[in-house]
Parts: C-alpha cells; sequence; structure tokens
C-alpha cells in the first residue's frame, strides 16, 4: 500500500461459503485490515456494526448451489434463507456488494482493490 493512503479498516460479511475467509487473507497479506465479520450467525442484526463498526463494509454473496458445491455445507435452502435475513442490516449498509459466483478469488480481490482506489 503507497505511504500516505488512508487506513480502512474493511468489514466482510456473507453467507456460509460466499468467499469471506479468502477474501479476508487476501487484502490482509496485501497489508490492509480487513476483519470476517460473522454477522450469518447473529441474530442482533446490526452486530457488525458493534463489533467491527468497518470504514469499509464488503457484503459477498453466492447462490445456495454454489456454497453447496463450495463447501459441501450441511444445510438446507431454509438454513440459507435464514442467513440472507440475518444479513439485511448488513447488506443494506454494504458499501460494496459482490456476487460471487462465477467469480475467482482473484477476481474479488481486484474488485475490492479497485474500489477503495488501489491499482494492483
Amino acid at each position: 500500500m503507497e505511504s500516505g493512503r488512508k487506513p480502512y479498516l474493511i468489514g466482510i460479511v456473507g453467507p456460509c461459503a460466499a468467499g469471506k475467509t479468502t477474501l479476508t487473507v487476501n487484502l490482509n497479506k496485501y497489508g490492509l485490515t480487513a476483519r470476517h465479520i460473522a454477522q450469518e450467525h447473529s441474530y442482533v442484526a446490526d452486530m457488525w456494526q458493534r463489533i467491527t463498526n468497518p470504514d469499509v463494509l464488503v457484503f459477498l454473496d453466492a447462490s445456495y448451489p454454489v456454497t453447496m458445491a463450495r463447501r459441501k455445507l450441511d444445510w438446507s435452502i431454509d438454513d440459507y434463507n435464514e442467513q440472507h435475513f440475518r444479513l439485511r442490516h448488513a447488506k443494506a449498509h454494504a458499501n460494496l456488494y459482490i456476487f460471487t459466483d462465477n467469480l475467482t478469488s482473484d477476481d474479488v480481490f481486484k474488485t475490492v482493490l479497485n474500489y477503495l482506489g488501489i491499482n494492483p
């Protein structure tokens, strides 16, 4: 990261298997401060703000079939929909929404960097 650039605290939310952990690792390796916020597991709608209160909130999303293919999750469509319900507040306040079904982890990483005005 170039000197003089504002240090962002980046929060990352989304349903299971949307790519949150991979993006968090990639951003941290790049020298940015990113936190995976497990909002999808909380009944408190604004827990993402209470825990992290990020400068930039990134919402990663993926379809139910893709989440099943990525992680072989033991969950139903109802569980998936419940996670989206729990994420509704974060989604409404997200600075950046990325649907990851047809993207590589590198595509997602570059999309976030571009949003931040950082040329990789």
